[in-house]
């Protein structure tokens, strides 16, 4: 609560000086994101795509960024670099269709010929819009239906969700957006597993129990945005956001539920400096919805600086902590080393830093990578006797877009390693979770994961997908606490050396995927895909889970749900 009071004290204050035009953000696996992945590539040293590696991104900037492309193409035209693909072409134009609040090209090619009754889809990208001068809204419909058959499973497995989502400006000045579904969803088995294990739906907060092993949830997230005179951009929101340019992040990931925050981010010169101040939920067993849950916070800071117009370097850090009745007034002060402050409290909270990196390589490729620190200490890693306390994880990945010279057709591999006992704590309220949710890694701790994805977009309409995930790590055993679940106390550890990976009982996981989706109308997919998925524990056959997984779908301005754990 006090949280919130100091939040919307710092908003009233902010607010009345001078406003710049302000931008809401992509919504969260917005089908654009592939091609701005691609364009950032091609462009190589475009500096705003390159501070892309905080997320979600400006609508405003990923509109600049298309128009650029069209343009350097035309002054260029004998130019491979600026050479974009019919696909491309097509998913540019759809990227202007779907943010032309933000567009400087004509807008009379985004109407309709023939609105719906006259009043819907008067502009082919929304359902509801209104554009006048010192006004812009657009509201639209939110709908996936998704049916699957599982084998070995006879309840049918499915999602339903309904909702409206809707952005706007004010002046050109304040941005907002918001996004609400209601969804009953029945995983499959090894998802309804991990449900019983956390007592959590992946990305979901509070759920109630609906039919037989089924659930029925609420997501609710909303912005507002706004600009601090030219170099401070403003965003108070409960939503999530993503640290990284990889699948996933170990910084932090978009894995767990929605949260409240307040997200200064100030851009000038060649960086980029990210402020974010998180209320969190701490685990906990209760989810009747009839008790206040306890609050626990995070303060993070991220700077990212364009070393060269083709190489961006990120500096990270961020603490978790719990209070009973207050945030911790020091942590809020933007520019100070958070873990100075941390062990100037008495070192009582999880503190981590980290780096990140990308380098743009000849328009064709990508490199990209993660360390994070939760503790380190070199000489134990010299001595190599598998010390409990060094607890870091290590991400390298890489992009290739039109791989064997065929357009559209793009490869991305990465590899992500954490140690055991990382992001644990002994006070559980400050390990680095979010209401019985990982807040980076979907498998916590103690696990080494290689991720492959093929993509491909043989036309304009029609997308393909193919990932791999595989992955080992270390279960634990006999009521031991070695170091896998995040969620222990760290100090319930049995001994203090010897960890490695796999710690404890060995576990190997392969999930694979294809998925194919055909885009019918302006943001209207139907989809089909099959998941493969094993899992067994070395010893453990009780343990060990193989299935498959056929669906089809259909979807209106939303991503598809993925089980890719």
């Amino acid at each position: 609560m006090q949280f919130k009071k100091t939040l919307i004290r710092l908003t009233i204050f902010l607010l009345p000086l001078q406003l710049c035009a302000q931008s809401a953000n992509l919504p969260r696996g917005s089908k654009q994101l592939q091609f701005l992945d691609r364009l950032e590539i091609m462009m190589q040293d475009n500096p705003d795509l390159n501070f892309s590696g905080m997320k979600p991104f400006s609508r405003k900037k990923a509109v600049q960024a298309a128009e650029l492309a069209n343009s350097l193409e035309k002054r260029f035209p004998y130019d491979e670099t600026f050479k974009l693909t019919k696909v491309d072409k097509y998913n540019a134009e759809s990227l202007l269709l779907n943010n032309m609040e933000w567009t400087m090209a004509d807008k009379s090619k985004f109407q309709s010929k023939k609105p719906l009754l006259g009043i819907f889809y008067k502009t082919k990208g929304d359902m509801l819009s209104v554009d006048e001068k010192d006004f812009f809204v657009a509201l639209n419909p939110v709908i996936q239906q998704q049916q699957s058959i599982e084998t070995g499973n006879k309840q049918r497995i499915f999602l339903n969700s309904k909702g409206l989502t809707a952005r706007g400006l004010i002046a050109k000045k304040v941005g907002f957006d918001f996004y609400v579904t209601d969804n009953q969803e029945r995983m499959p088995l090894f998802g309804q597993q991990r449900v019983d294990k956390y007592i959590a739906v992946p990305g979901v907060g509070f759920y109630k129990p609906f039919k037989i092993t089924a659930y029925d949830y609420f997501d609710g997230r909303g912005s507002l945005y706004f600009n601090l005179a030219k170099y401070f951009n403003v965003q108070f929101g409960y939503d999530r956001n993503f640290i990284g340019d990889g699948y996933r992040s170990l910084l932090l990931s978009d894995f767990a539920t929605n949260y409240l925050f307040l997200k200064i981010d100030t851009r000038i010169w060649k960086l980029n400096y990210t402020n974010l101040f998180m209320e969190l939920i701490p685990q906990n067993t209760n989810n009747l919805g009839n008790t206040l849950l306890p609050k626990k916070y995070a303060a993070t800071h991220r700077l990212s600086i364009n070393a060269t117009p083709w190489l961006n370097v990120g500096l990270y850090e961020s603490v978790v902590f719990g209070r009973a009745n207050h945030y911790e007034f020091s942590y809020l002060n933007p520019v100070i080393f958070l873990r100075s402050a941390e062990q100037q409290n008495g070192s009582p909270d999880n503190a981590f830093v980290g780096l990140d990196f990308k380098a743009n390589i000849a328009h064709r490729g990508q490199l990209y990578g993660q360390l994070l620190i939760d503790e380190f200490v070199l000489k134990q890693v010299r001595a190599q006797t598998g010390w409990w306390g060094n607890k870091y994880g290590i991400q390298l990945g890489g992009k290739a877009i039109n791989i064997f010279d065929i357009s559209n057709l793009d490869l991305q591999g990465e590899f992500n390693f954490v140690r055991p006992f990382t992001y644990s704590h002994y006070e559980l309220v400050a390990n680095y979770t979010h209401y019985n949710q990982p807040l980076a890694h979907p498998l916590g701790a103690g696990f080494a994961e290689f991720t492959g994805i093929l993509r491909y977009q043989p036309k304009p309409k029609w997308n393909t997908q193919l990932k791999m995930i595989l992955f080992t790590q270390g279960t634990d055993s006999s009521g031991q606490n070695l170091g896998n679940n995040i969620f222990l106390n760290s100090d319930s550890r049995p001994f203090d050396y010897g960890y490695s990976i796999p710690s404890g009982l060995k576990s190997n996981g392969f999930n694979t995927s294809l998925t194919a989706s055909y885009e019918w109308k302006e943001n209207l997919f139907f989809d089909g895909s099959l998941l493969v998925r094993s899992f067994k524990v070395s010893g453990r056959p009780a343990l060990s889970f193989n299935t498959t997984l056929l669906t089809v779908g259909i979807r209106v301005n939303m991503f598809r749900r993925e089980y890719d754990y």
